[in-house]
């Protein structure tokens, strides 16, 4: 009797223990490679390159600044030597900001643009998860999966059935 009950028990739980399929999704790729993803990078790069160009002009005024203080510091009064490195100080300190406030704003932009996209891949995602018969899914970035006994990438599959539901949508 007890080597029935024991293997009644190992049957059930062996069958309760089923193989758990996780899925993969990389949410990087998919947006670089989906048509409003690559509008929304186009968007990006023009204003980065935008404001790189005007910490560029920035910089080449300071070191300007800094040639002609070095030409003219042995000729300057100790006041004006003072006066032109406060102003050399000023302006790499206003280059600084300058940077910071640019990179927040690329951020919130990439944020903004980003958003409906990303509203619109969830229920992709579910949808594709649900067809690829995965329990779970993750995303790779935000929570990589070191080990699973069974996992299937799930990305490839998300792409081309937002791009199905979604071409020339804007």
């Amino acid at each position: 009797m007890k080597f029935a009950v024991l293997f009644l028990a190992l049957c059930f739980a062996s069958s309760s223990f089923a193989t758990v399929t996780v899925g993969l999704v990389d949410i990087q790729k998919v947006i670089t490679t989906i048509k409003d993803g690559k509008n929304v990078m186009k968007s990006l790069e023009k204003s980065f390159n935008d404001k790189k160009a005007i910490l560029s002009k920035e910089e080449v005024k300071i070191k300007k600044a800094q040639e002609d203080y070095k030409k003219q510091s042995a000729i300057l009064s100790d006041q004006a030597r003072a006066t032109k490195e406060r102003d050399i100080q000023q302006m790499m300190l206003g280059l600084q900001n300058k940077t910071m406030e640019y990179q927040k704003d690329i951020q919130a932009q990439e944020q903004t643009l980003k958003k409906p996209i990303l509203e619109k891949l969830r229920p992709i995602i579910d949808e594709v998860s649900k067809a690829s018969e995965v329990a779970i899914t993750f995303e790779l970035s935000a929570a990589p999966i070191v080990y699973a006994e069974s996992k299937k990438d799930i990305t490839d599959e998300v792409i081309k059935a937002y791009d199905k539901k979604h071409t020339g949508k804007k």
